[in-house]
């Protein structure tokens, strides 16, 4: 018998909105780890990202009543992590690298990246990167949004999310080689 994936958590999920503490904490349980994973890596800073995390726990059983299993609830949790992670980047004021449109041409043809790359030498790359470069490479290759998903969450056009992600991708090939 096949199940729904998106109905994976249904019987805590429910029980959570009718105020069911031990559920609540059973769903907590099962994905504190992954979000403050989520968080951490947009935020690089522990105590920042368990905060936010907390918070997002929160709002999410505040916000339980409004959970249509659209998506998993991993989704929905995910989503609010990121947002609250994005938010929490913006009251520091982690500004995005300006650019000018024109000065850039970008092409589709894609940045050959050694097959061979160590993780670790990209991880470190990462974490190298100026602030705004991260996020976006954090939110499209790691997180998986799409430009217009980017655009949406960091109140920017999609062309610059793509344009940010261009120039973020190069920047780190070039830290990359320099490790």
């Amino acid at each position: 018998m096949e199940t729904n994936i998106r109905f994976t958590h249904q019987e805590l999920v429910e029980k959570s909105k009718l105020g069911d503490r031990n559920s609540q904490f059973q769903l907590y349980e099962q994905y504190v780890d992954a979000m403050y994973n989520v968080s951490m890596r947009m935020l690089g800073s522990k105590e920042d990202a368990e905060d936010t995390v907390q918070d997002s726990f929160v709002e999410a059983f505040k916000s339980l009543g409004n959970f249509r299993y659209e998506s998993t609830f991993g989704s929905w949790l995910k989503r609010i992590v990121i947002n609250k992670s994005i938010n929490h980047l913006k009251l520091k004021r982690i500004p995005l690298v300006p650019i000018i449109d024109h000065e850039y041409h970008l092409s589709e043809e894609p940045i050959e990246i050694a097959e061979a790359l160590d993780i670790e030498r990209v991880k470190i790359g990462i974490k190298k990167l100026p602030p705004g470069y991260r996020q976006i490479i954090q939110l499209y290759l790691i997180e998986g949004y799409d430009h217009e998903e980017i655009g949406e969450v960091l109140e920017i056009s999609k062309s610059t999310s793509k344009s940010q992600y261009h120039r973020a991708k190069k920047k780190l090939l070039e830290i990359i080689k320099e490790i």
